[in-house]
């Protein structure tokens, strides 16, 4: 086996166990007091909460609802680059960098969000002390990222599709353990492009799912209903012929 997929398959087993779900950078008190620092706005389903090459005037603290990270290429072209959900920061990198933004957010489901300039922000992480906790969490994004480039190299469809919808879970309803859980506005090009396979091939990993009886399907909506055998899906089996991926994404920055 080689280096590669042993990463895969070691990051896979953490996240079967339910220990690679996000982690909040601040404690509970921090985060409740950085909520305090700004405005609250909400932000319609598929609507742009940061744009691309704006300047990092301000970042959003997420409190409800389910965005994802994308780059929109010269061409066209949109990467996916990662989802985000309830206590998460959103935009921070520009705001530390004083540059324009090289990502686009965009609200999956209705989300709300709090406002924070960046000066404000930039003071409040100094006289708190988190600049350390910041350092952390852009390390988690990085290991998260390689991870991720790690499985579409080396797993098949239906194990990747499986971590996927295993990571949505843990973003929109952490520590949800065995019980049903309905995540939705999803389309399945969006599922696709976190997957890095093309649209008719999550067709066919869907159906898998569906028949073993891990999830129920509809229009943008996704029900786990077995969380066992999702978890069993996510177990790369390193006797499984992967399915060819599309290019990997960069890594977030």
């Amino acid at each position: 086996m080689g280096k590669a997929h042993k990463i895969a398959c070691g990051a896979g087993r953490c996240l079967v166990r339910g220990e690679r779900g996000r982690r909040r950078v601040l404690s509970g008190e921090a985060w409740r007091e950085l909520r305090g620092q700004g405005a609250v706005r909400t932000f319609r389903e598929r609507s742009v909460m940061l744009r691309q090459g704006s300047p990092g005037t301000h970042l959003l603290a997420l409190t409800d609802g389910l965005a994802k990270v994308v780059c929109r290429e010269p061409g066209g072209v949109v990467t996916w680059l990662a989802f985000r959900g309830p206590g998460d920061l959103l935009g921070e990198v520009s705001v530390f960098h004083g540059t324009t933004r090289t990502a686009e957010v965009v609200a999956l489901t209705p989300c709300t969000a709090v406002v924070l300039e960046a000066e404000r922000f930039r003071r409040f992480v100094e006289q708190h002390g988190l600049v350390m906790d910041l350092m952390r969490q852009a390390l988690s994004r990085l290991r998260e990222s390689d991870a991720h480039r790690t499985e579409l190299l080396t797993l098949p469809l239906v194990a990747r599709l499986a971590r996927t919808l295993l990571r949505l879970v843990e973003l929109t309803a952490p520590g949800r353990g065995s019980e049903v859980v309905r995540l939705t506005g999803l389309s399945q090009e969006e599922i696709a492009q976190a997957t890095g396979v093309t649209r008719n091939a999550v067709i066919t990993g869907l159906q898998r799912l569906r028949e073993s009886g891990a999830v129920e399907t509809a229009r943008r909506v996704i029900v786990v209903k077995d969380m066992k055998a999702l978890r069993h899906w996510a177990t790369a089996d390193p006797g499984t012929t992967p399915v060819p991926a599309l290019p990997p994404p960069p890594p977030t920055g």
